[in-house]
């Protein structure tokens, strides 16, 4: 492998698609709940440790969510992300988000969580970073969109 090659290969980091409920446990108010505030620690540990060994994005619908709620809240979301490289919902993205809900893979209710599964998929994204496993990080559902994707190509 020629010099150059070998050195970009060194220095690309894996990319990582920044779903919005992690930036939400990142910068929420410490959780009396158990698996909230669990949820809070793993976050705040991963992001003190972690983050750097990757290239972290965002895309406008990450955006969109953060920026909804308590306006103080709101403001710490976004301020969390505000430098991270933002990842075009293209409509290759869209139809395939449109795809995932209409063929049943993800409800119509969870149609921004079908958008960021999308996103991530049409940007070649190595991880899509959630606490979100009821439509997300969800073997079940997974399975249906992985199908869906290789059809897709």
């Amino acid at each position: 492998m020629p010099l150059e090659t070998a050195q970009a290969a060194e220095e690309s980091k894996p990319s990582v698609y920044v779903e919005t409920t992690i930036i939400s446990y990142l910068t929420a108010r410490p959780s009396r709940d158990l698996v909230m505030a669990a949820h809070q620690q793993i976050t705040h540990e991963w992001w003190a440790t972690r983050r750097k060994d990757f290239d972290l994005f965002v895309s406008r619908a990450v955006i969109q969510e953060a920026g909804i709620g308590e306006t103080e809240m709101a403001e710490k979301r976004l301020q969390a992300i505000e430098t991270f490289p933002r990842l075009d919902v293209s409509p290759e993205a869209d139809d395939l988000a449109e795809l995932f809900v209409k063929r049943g893979s993800l409800p119509q209710k969870a149609a921004v969580d079908a958008v960021h599964i999308a996103v991530a998929t049409v940007h070649k994204m190595d991880y899509l970073l959630t606490w979100n496993c009821k439509h997300i990080a969800n073997v079940e559902i997974y399975r249906k969109v992985a199908a869906i994707c290789r059809e897709k190509g």
